[in-house]
Formats: C-alpha cells, structure tokens, sequence
C-alpha cells in the first residue's frame, strides 16, 4: 500500500485534518515525514487504525474509552468498556422515551386545541416543565444527566392520574343487550356480534343516545379456576325492546363512577386510574355492584365482579357507521365508586 498524505487521508475518509493531528497528537495514529516531502504521510498501519477509530466513534465510542481499548490488546478491557456505553446508551434511550411520551402528550393536547390560539405559558403545566429540566441537550445527541431512578420518576410522572383528569358520573339504570364471547379474540368476536345486532336492528334511530360498554368476563370451573379469555359488551336499549340470540337481555344497576378517558387506548392506564382511586381522599372503590352475583375474580382490574366498564367513546362511528372508515380512538375507563366515610 502506498504512503497517503494527510490531505489524500481526509478526503477519502472525510475527517479534518485538524482532527488526523489531533489523533496523532494523543498517540493514537503515527505519521511518518518523507524525504523531501512538506506533508505528513500515513502508511498501511496507521490506516488501518484509523479505520478503527472511525468504526469506534460511529459507534458513539468516548476518545478516552477509545484509546483504552486500542492501547491495551486483552479483549476483556474491551468488554468492559462496551459494557459501560450500553449502560450509558439504555439511560439515552429511557431519557428519549421520556421525551417522546411528553411530546406525544402534547401533540394530543394540541390536537384538541386546532382551532384556538396557544399560550404556551398556561400550555406547558408545572408537571412537564420539572421533567423537561431534567433533561439536557449535548452537540450531538440527548444527554441525560438525572439518574436512572429520577428518570423512572419523570417518566412514571406522565402517566400520573390526577384529580383534573377524573371526572364523577351519575350512570342510570338502564337495560342492555348483551353479547359475551370466549376464546383468545373474544374481544373482536363480542363487537362484531354487537355491531351486526346494531345495524340489523337499526338501534341509533330507535335509541340515539345509546351508550356501550365492555368488559373482561372470563370462564372460570367449579373451583374458580382460569379457563379461557372472555370479553362481554352491552349496548343500552328501550326497556321493551327484544334482543335476538347469541345476545341476551340484562338489567344495568348504574350508579356512581369515576371515569378517565383513554386516548388513545391505553389498558396499562387501569392500574394508574386505580392508584389514583388508592390515594383519593373523596371516594373509594364500591364494591357491592359487581356485574353478577358472584365475584368470580377478585383483585383483578376490569374483570367480572369489580364492576369495572369500558364505554366505547364516539360508539356511532365505531358501529353505527357502514363503511366504518372511522374507528374508534378512545375509551372512558369507569370504576364504581362510594364516598368515603
């Protein structure tokens, strides 16, 4: 391999010849001066390591960490110092995560506010701020320099639920069609069933108003064991109104509820609805209306004798509408709630 000089090197592989000194200033590349030549030139070795370094610092590799490991030939060195940036990279990627769900937030917030003028004073709330300023930007890329369980904190502080996002409802009694399927897709089944009872039925001229609700109603045996999935639907009818088979005729208690919309759907949000419902100093979770007269899963969220409803949000357009060219975006999460005493 022919000598190359210093400006043939950063051409080719585009890095400065500032930095080509710097690397040799630092000890990690040798040049060599050639009789009666002005420039710096480098020979098939110190190329080689070049290409090395680039591989290195394309791989977001610190210069220190990077003359660590082409100083010292033990591939142990090399793991640990491999292992350290992932660690380094696994905290980037939660403080990128951190900042993708507070950007997702806002662009949901935003969404909903197309047509007002924004104030970004009253826009971004105390919560958002106190997360952003954990975060900080480099040349190059996200730095975080909150440690990873201040992050977990932020992150777990998005999700919070807090009273201004509750809201109290008075749900009336009401007689439902109800449709309730088993099986792994028991939740697609029960609204398939429900919408072609909805169109066939022509239940939006007959009842406008309408509401639908789901839940998880799973098959347990004699013993109260787990048997399958099951997800069961109701759809609020006239009180003489006749329902045909699969679906079945039920009288809904109503009652109290707090509600959280979801939006977009996210299930994960029961349990941070439920820790809200924990630390609530106004309500409690009421138990005495379950959705039958056995609780046959106690402690589980959503399923069957907690009393827990999924209503389906804009319902007209989830079952009402044909073509269904729109679907449905969002749920109110509803647990049966009592003041406390």
């Amino acid at each position: 391999m022919e000598l190359q000089t210093i400006n043939q090197v950063s051409k080719k592989y585009d890095i400065s010849t500032r930095m080509l000194r710097y690397y040799e200033q630092i000890g990690l590349i040798e040049s060599q001066r050639k009789e009666g030549y002005a420039y710096r030139v480098y020979d098939e070795t110190a190329i080689r390591r070049l290409q090395q370094i680039i591989i290195l610092r394309k791989l977001r590799i610190p210069m220190k960490h990077i003359s660590a490991i082409l100083s010292k030939p033990e591939a142990a060195e090399a793991v640990e110092i491999f292992k350290e940036n992932i660690s380094e990279l696994d905290d980037e990627i939660k403080a990128l995560s951190t900042i993708r769900r507070i950007l997702l937030r806002l662009a949901r917030d935003l969404q909903q506010r197309l047509n007002i003028r924004l104030e970004f004073d009253s826009f971004f709330d105390t919560s958002v701020l106190s997360i952003v300023n954990s975060l900080s930007l480099s040349k190059n890329h996200i730095k975080e320099t909150a440690k990873v369980e201040e992050l977990s904190k932020a992150s777990d502080a998005l999700s919070k639920i807090g009273d201004k996002d509750v809201r109290i409802v008075y749900l009336p009694p009401a007689m439902v069609a109800s449709v309730l399927c088993f099986g792994s897709d028991a939740e697609n089944d029960s609204d398939r069933i429900m919408g072609k009872f909805v169109q066939d039925a022509d239940l939006f001229s007959i009842n406008p108003g309408a509401k639908f609700y789901g839940f998880n109603n799973p098959e347990f045996d004699a013993g109260n064991n787990f048997v399958q999935q099951g997800y069961e639907v109701w759809a609020t009818i006239p009180d003489d109104f006749e329902v045909p088979a699969p679906l079945s005729k039920k009288t809904f208690a109503g009652g109290l509820y707090a509600a959280y919309t979801s939006k977009p759907v996210d299930f994960g949000d029961w349990k941070h609805f439920f820790n809200w419902l924990d630390g609530s100093e106004d309500f409690e979770h009421d138990l005495c209306r379950p959705y039958e007269s056995v609780s046959k899963l106690p402690g589980k969220h959503g399923c069957s004798g907690w009393g827990c409803l999924e209503e389906h949000i804009n319902s007209y357009n989830f079952y009402g509408l044909k073509d269904r060219k729109h679907i449905l975006t969002h749920f109110d999460f509803l647990i049966p709630i009592k003041e406390r005493t």
